[in-house]
């Protein structure tokens, strides 16, 4: 397993690019901007290759974030998402998003901060009983 990127939400990109980049010197690694779902997605790293801080940028939020909504997940890549979901579970573990795509899934930790899985690579291939699991309570 490997740490990817933790998520906060922004209400002011610009704002939040002065801060991160400007005083805290992290640099820009890729940003994608989703028209039809009006958000953008800043990922800043300490260095390419690094673990990343993901800015979420909701184009329509007019009010401050509280405390609990700001932070979004941890990120994980897993080199078979399938299978770790699998040992999850054989755990006790709860899986809340499955992989049903072959490429991400959500848990929660026992204080409920949500921890994202990325298949490492490719989606794997859609399997049973992955396929048909449902979402169980928010992730």
């Amino acid at each position: 397993m490997k740490f990817l990127h933790t998520m906060v939400r922004v209400k002011n990109l610009e704002e939040s690019i002065d801060f991160f980049v400007n005083k805290l010197g992290l640099v820009e690694t890729k940003r994608k901007d989703y028209e039809k779902e009006r958000f953008t997605l800043l990922y800043l790293a300490t260095a390419k290759g690094e673990p990343e801080v993901e800015l979420t940028y909701n184009w329509d939020q007019k009010e401050a974030y509280n405390e609990g909504s700001n932070f979004g997940h941890l990120a994980f890549s897993v080199e078979n998402i399938y299978d770790y979901c699998q040992m999850l579970q054989d755990k006790g573990v709860t899986i809340l998003r499955p992989p049903r795509d072959g490429h991400m899934a959500f848990i929660r930790t026992p204080d409920q901060i949500s921890i994202e899985f990325l298949q490492e690579g490719d989606k794997l291939p859609i399997i049973e009983p992955w396929a048909s699991m449902e979402n169980k309570g928010s992730w």
